[in-house]
């Protein structure tokens, strides 16, 4: 097989790049593979912005039901990429860096409530994380022909303005009320993707699910206009409650291509909503399982209960596979939790 070195690679994809313009690029634009190699070659790997859930260059979606902590997260990651620092397993890799947050949620004062002290000792954001909210006076000018459009038209104001390359919407609902729906998802998708293509932008939006079934783990179908949202997105990662513990949360990756997935099923993030001063955050406790944070099906054993459910039969005498029978687990699902049970 034909192998091309750095240097090869690097003088075929010149050659390729010296060749007169053929003027035939329409809407498809055809160069060979090792053309495309070297393009992408000169653009620097996409660094993490908030662990493996958002990398820089994505259009990535972070979606839960209401009152689960979206916004406490999503000013969370704000903060920590414009002072360039996380904690793990919430790293930021990127450079500090401007963050436009742009909050269609929390009136100031709910805003201030959260990062101070009752109102005192106020939190100090870097001076490069600037908040945006609409103005209730604007009326719309002419040229537009509806809200939206003049609301996409000063995102991209705002993106010349401020020079940031990072962007937070909070929320999705606010920008097309109809994102429930293919009609409203998909043009709204587009323009953000082209912002992002033109300006070389990070975006992360906030969305809400409709009512879920709790006993399920979660998944992409559970975001609300899920399939172009999830197919014009880059990434998305979702917030769970715990039915363990109704003070925990956890993170679960959905969708990602920068990375492989780390965060599924069998190792989500357990999280604390914490306020030990004067910024609201959430507090990484540890990885576990997704199944054992959902609420049990009617009738179902809890892990506990079946642990020691196995040891009984065992001790009667039940072969494993006798027990995995009657307990409609595998045998060696039963020997894991025999073991686990004895210790």
């Amino acid at each position: 097989m034909l192998q091309l070195n750095a240097a090869d690679l690097q003088q075929h994809s010149l050659n390729q790049l010296n060749q007169p313009d053929t003027g035939t690029d329409s809407v498809l634009m055809l160069r060979d593979a090792n053309y495309w190699m070297q393009e992408a070659s000169q653009t620097p790997i996409p660094q993490m912005l908030f662990g493996k859930f958002w990398h820089q260059g994505e259009v990535c979606i972070l979606f839960a039901d209401s009152n689960l902590g979206k916004s406490i997260l999503a000013v969370q990651i704000a903060d920590a990429i414009t002072k360039g620092t996380g904690q793990n397993p919430f790293d930021v890799e990127a450079p500090a860096q401007p963050v436009v947050y742009l909050d269609f949620e929390l009136t100031d004062k709910q805003f201030e409530a959260r990062y101070s002290q009752e109102y005192t000792n106020h939190y100090l954001f870097n001076q490069t994380f600037v908040r945006g909210k609409i103005n209730p006076d604007i009326e719309l000018p002419n040229g537009f022909n509806d809200f939206d459009e003049y609301l996409i038209h000063d995102l991209e104001r705002s993106v010349i303005e401020t020079n940031a390359k990072v962007f937070i919407i909070d929320n999705l609902t606010y920008l097309r009320n109809e994102t429930e729906q293919a009609a409203g998802a998909l043009p709204l998708m587009k323009q953000l993707k082209t912002l992002k293509n033109k300006y070389g932008l990070s975006i992360l939006v906030l969305a809400h699910t409709p009512k879920r079934d709790l006993t399920q783990p979660i998944t992409r179908n559970d975001l609300q206009g899920s399939k172009m949202l999830m197919n014009f997105c880059d990434s998305a990662f979702t917030i769970g409650e715990s039915n363990a513990d109704n003070n925990m949360r956890y993170l679960k990756q959905i969708k990602q291509r920068n990375t492989e997935q780390v965060y599924g099923d069998n190792n989500i993030c357990l999280c604390r909503i914490n306020k030990p001063d004067n910024f609201l955050h959430y507090q990484f406790v540890s990885f576990g399982e997704e199944r054992l944070q959902l609420i049990r099906k009617k009738g179902e054993r809890s892990e506990e209960e079946l642990m020691a459910r196995v040891a009984d039969l065992k001790a009667s005498g039940r072969s494993l596979r006798e027990i995995g029978k009657e307990l409609n687990i595998t045998h060696q699902k039963a020997d894991r939790m025999l073991k686990a049970y004895l210790g």
